[in-house]
């Protein structure tokens, strides 16, 4: 078997010369665990059909065949961001991430073309064959996909802009949000719920928490060519940019638990997640130690899942469970 062109110091000959599915699971394992991966945005698909249909006062929830190819589109549209992303970095990846997967040559680019290239088809038949209505979201999705992948043709700009760079690319996340509500509201020839617009605020806003949230170091934990926030603005700054904005998105996600009419123990839940997840970023102001950090990124990923849940998940289980 021939081998991926790119080597270098942190190559491993037994696995690139590996097959193909060899290597391609130990690229997903390292870039886009499946079954952490895949778990969450089942979750986050779940959790939008369910607030949609909430929202509406529809009964139950979509049939099985729906929601499953919908999380087979959904999850594989995550990983196709990954797959952009691969490309797009390749530069910045190749000079200061060589023990990433494609810099280490374990997958080459033209391999990762032609995944992505499957995973596109794959999904545009699956629409096409059981709900040709959401191949117009779906295509809407891949637009701005491949937008982000050609960095919206300002690539320069947006590197000198931090703040565009994130808010833009972040609108993928609500993008996606609303192809899986969609699986509700559009297959049913329905109205969108106008509580759907907060719903996709705190998506978007539970993205940017996400993205902050995993690049906060401790002094001295910084990395050459790796950008984060606390060597943009300091630790200090950074930490409070942070809290600011999931405390943003704790406000968002009040609204649209009364749109879904929640009431008071929506409130409760939300503010005592928000209160365990600041927690991190309080002790890391004291310490500026290496597993406070951690913590923040772990508490970015909590407040995402826990949100999801207690917005849609957790009240659709309630009641396909109780009714």
């Amino acid at each position: 078997m021939k081998l991926p062109a790119q080597q270098n110091e942190y190559s491993k000959a037994e696995e690139n010369n590996a097959s193909f599915l060899r290597r391609l699971f130990i690229y997903q394992k390292e870039r886009f665990p499946l079954l952490g991966h895949g778990l969450l945005v089942a979750a986050f698909s779940f959790s939008a059909i369910s607030y949609s249909r909430i929202c509406r006062g529809a009964e139950g929830f979509v049939d099985w065949k729906t929601f499953l190819v919908g999380i087979i589109t959904t999850i594989s549209l995550f990983f196709l961001v990954r797959v952009f992303d691969e490309f797009k970095d390749a530069e910045d990846d190749a000079r200061y991430r060589r023990e990433l997967a494609v810099p280490r040559g374990l997958i080459t680019f033209r391999e990762l073309a032609a995944i992505g290239v499957a995973v596109v088809a794959m999904q545009i038949l699956l629409n096409l064959y059981f709900f040709p209505k959401m191949l117009l979201i779906y295509g809407i999705v891949m637009a701005w996909l491949c937008l982000m992948g050609k960095e919206f043709f300002i690539a320069d700009w947006l590197k000198k802009h931090q703040f565009w760079y994130v808010t833009s690319h972040m609108f993928i996340i609500p993008l996606i949000d609303i192809y899986a509500s969609g699986l509700d509201w559009l297959l049913a020839g329905a109205a969108a719920p106008a509580g759907l617009l907060f719903f996709f605020a705190v998506s978007y806003m539970s993205g940017i928490v996400l993205e902050v949230g995993r690049k906060i170091r401790p002094p001295g934990g910084e990395s050459e060519g790796v950008l984060t926030y606390t060597s943009m603005l300091g630790v200090a700054k950074a930490v409070w940019l942070w809290m600011a904005v999931l405390f943003v998105t704790f406000c968002l996600s009040i609204v649209a638990s009364a749109f879904a009419g929640y009431g008071r123990t929506a409130l409760f839940i939300l503010s005592g997640i928000f209160i365990l997840c600041v927690s991190p970023a309080i002790l890391f102001l004291r310490s500026n130690s290496k597993k406070s950090s951690k913590l923040i990124e772990y508490a970015s990923a909590l407040w995402t899942i826990s949100m999801y849940l207690t917005l849609g998940g957790g009240p659709m289980i309630s009641k396909l469970m109780f009714s």
